[in-house]
């Protein structure tokens, strides 16, 4: 599949759905057939109003491990698969494949909870060859996303770290985290919490087409400001910088991060994994087509004329003048602000593994 497949029409880029970040589903990699819209005004029949259906995955396990030698953690853990954020950049979109659904609408309204999540870390954590090291949560999709107000599933997972006293670290660009303040805190108390905040850009009207159902971006510096306050150490997270759109802020997001409590930030490129570079571009046709040639342009000089580069040592940052550019001018702002690169230590000795689960007896019958 190249890259600019995704189109239904070359000639016209489809509409875009209010409220989504997608203007409809594309194909995506495992797909057998591909279809594409005459060009006799025929469109794909997308809903004008598409619902967001809450379907259940039956994990077998929740933590997920890597060594990746660009990525400051080991452990991670998502409660959610897809993500009703809807932000179309997301490079977790192609996930979504793996599930035979689409990397498009599908994505983000089709969102898988994992019902048995706080039962199955549990498990791992009692098992007795774990070893304790931070959990980042929310890596893929935002624990916080609107499905948790009613699930809780992530306020079920915080008891069980502050009761086993393990570290855990969230990403997240959701103020819906200030709901669980309570337990941050008190995780914070004992250094076991750190809270990321993806800040993306100030401007309200292009957060809305970027990543129209997370919170705008004054909400999260609330959150963030609610956090610092509660002595939760915040990191902001400027992810990702689009060039020619949103890295002209760079400067103001971690100043207006800085004054609302974060103490650290980290920054990345923008990334088109997969089916994603196809939507990203089927994006700038509707919402910046003055602009997307020289966008695109800059991507691909970034990734060494490819649109994507997926090698550890240059997929998160990029390549060339741009790429360090970008470095300097954020290594520069870091300093005059007095922010640091590196994420809190946390503490790993007061880890208790939870009892193991009792054995069920089949043999007993239930009375209810």
């Amino acid at each position: 599949m190249n890259d600019f497949d995704l189109h239904p029409s070359p000639e016209r880029p489809r509409r875009p759905v209010k409220g989504r970040g997608a203007a409809g589903n594309v194909a995506h990699r495992f797909s057998r057939e591909t279809r594409h819209a005459e060009d006799d005004g025929w469109e794909p029949d997308v809903p004008a109003n598409p619902r967001t259906r809450l379907l259940v995955d039956q994990a077998k396990s929740i933590i997920s491990r890597n060594d990746s030698p660009d990525i400051g953690f080991s452990q991670s853990l998502n409660p959610y698969r897809g993500c009703e954020h809807g932000c179309i950049y997301c490079y977790a979109r192609p996930t979504h494949a793996f599930l035979g659904l689409s990397p498009g609408l599908d994505f983000e309204t089709q969102i898988f909870m994992k019902p048995d999540a706080p039962r199955l870390l549990r498990e791992e954590l009692s098992h007795p060859d774990y070893l304790c090291s931070t959990i980042v949560v929310g890596t893929a999709t935002d624990a916080y996303q609107p499905f948790e107000r009613k699930e809780r599933l992530m306020r079920a997972l915080l008891e069980i770290f502050l009761e086993t006293r393990h570290p855990v670290s969230v990403v997240t660009k959701s103020s819906l985290i200030v709901r669980d303040l309570d337990l941050w805190a008190e995780l914070a108390q004992r250094k076991l919490a750190h809270v990321g905040i993806s800040l993306t850009t100030l401007d309200g009207a292009l957060a809305r087409q970027l990543e129209p159902r997370a919170s705008a971006p004054h909400a999260r510096l609330e959150a963030m400001r609610s956090l610092s306050d509660a002595g939760i150490p915040v990191s902001a997270f400027v992810s990702p910088l689009i060039p020619g759109l949103t890295d002209k802020e760079l400067e103001k997001l971690l100043a207006a991060a800085r004054d609302n409590g974060a103490t650290s930030a980290g920054y990345t490129l923008l990334r088109l994994p997969h089916e994603v570079a196809g939507l990203f571009r089927e994006w700038l046709d509707a919402h910046a087509p003055e602009k997307a040639a020289r966008i695109m342009s800059v991507l691909y000089d970034l990734r060494g004329g490819r649109i994507n580069d997926n090698r550890f040592d240059s997929r998160m940052k990029g390549l060339g003048h741009f790429a360090d550019l970008i470095r300097q001018r954020f290594e520069l702002a870091c300093r005059r602000l007095g922010l640091v690169k590196e994420w809190p230590a946390l503490a790993t000795t007061s880890f208790r593994p939870p009892p193991p689960p009792q054995p069920v007896d089949e043999r007993q019958l239930s009375l209810f």
